[in-house]
């Protein structure tokens, strides 16, 4: 393994102060080897430029590089495509991260070199409610059987583009990021594996992930999660699991319930309910009384958004 160069690529889209908190944890960083910072602005009209040219001074290799709108996955391949460094972190412009972000990642790829990762988030102290209950919602064993931040096996784990790693030789045999607007960094995940390369979960190399901040953004970006999966299980076949199905089974059976409920048969309903029970009383433990019932909004709207998306390309697909 040659010695591991860094190169974070942020792609930006009218979002000038996530990445002023962006930058200012870059420059907390507990890692003495140099590293470069690509910003690249996806066409926006409010841009960052004079943010990112504010941080000269206390990051010694930060550029800022203006394109045409067409996308994170585009912006992203057009970061690595400039990047001087021989190993790509890619983030989300609403991250923030530890102070040991830099240093835990270097040293898990220096004792278990892959050619891809991903990385964990984590809600921060200083997150709205609502962000802390849209964490909880996406991270929670109750509600995605925490398979956003569990160990899984060297080789087979799927990293999140708002926190990913590729390094440049893998860049270049898959050209990166596809055209997809949903999933593109799952699709990218398999087309690695189809080409030999592994990857991994560093569960230390953590971000804290804003997210959404309002209910239907959250709504729109969970359907546009369900939207792609029914692409993909198409595109990969090997790759399809019947747990997929679980969001939009879990809606109908819902909707099911209500209706039985009305004429006297309480059985399923009663099911949900003992469900939301665990998941208030989990999701309280963890964050708080508020968080907590927040969190039954926003694991119904994840279940509504990506169930809904996923049964409309999946009808879509068999016409």
């Amino acid at each position: 393994m040659q010695n591991i160069k860094f190169s974070i690529i942020i792609p930006v889209y009218n979002r000038p102060k996530e990445i002023d908190e962006l930058l200012a944890s870059l420059v907390t960083q507990n890692f003495d080897a140099e590293f470069e910072v690509l910003v690249i602005e996806d066409g926006s009209s409010e841009t960052c430029k004079a943010i990112v040219e504010s941080y000269n001074s206390q990051l010694s290799n930060v550029s800022y590089h203006f394109k045409e709108n067409s996308g994170a996955g585009a912006s992203r391949n057009y970061g690595m495509q400039k990047a001087l460094g021989n190993y790509f972190i890619i983030l989300d412009s609403d991250v923030i991260l530890h102070k040991n972000y830099l240093s835990e990642v270097k040293k898990a790829l220096e004792e278990n070199y892959t050619d891809a990762f991903g990385g964990p988030d984590a809600a921060h102290k200083s997150f709205t409610y609502l962000q802390k209950a849209i964490n909880y919602s996406m991270t929670s064993v109750l509600t995605t059987g925490g398979i956003r931040g569990k160990k899984q096996a060297v080789g087979k784990f799927q990293p999140r583009s708002f926190n990913l790693g590729i390094s440049k030789i893998a860049f270049e045999k898959t050209q990166g990021f596809s055209k997809m607007k949903n999933g593109e960094d799952i699709e990218l995940t398999f087309r690695l594996w189809d080409n030999g390369f592994k990857t991994q979960l560093i569960d230390k190399a953590f971000v804290y992930h804003k997210r959404r901040s309002s209910i239907p953004q959250f709504y729109k970006q969970t359907f546009g999660f369900g939207t792609a999966r029914p692409i993909l299980n198409k595109k990969f076949p090997s790759t399809a699991k019947i747990t997929y199905w679980f969001p939009s089974l879990f809606i109908l059976g819902l909707a099911l319930g209500i209706v039985l409920a009305l004429f006297g048969n309480v059985y399923l309903i009663s099911f949900y309910y003992l469900y939301f029970i665990a998941l208030l009383l989990d999701a309280i433990f963890k964050n708080g009384i508020i968080v907590g019932f927040l969190a039954i909004f926003t694991s119904l709207t994840q279940f509504l958004g990506y169930g809904l998306g996923f049964l409309k390309t999946q009808f879509n697909n068999n016409n």
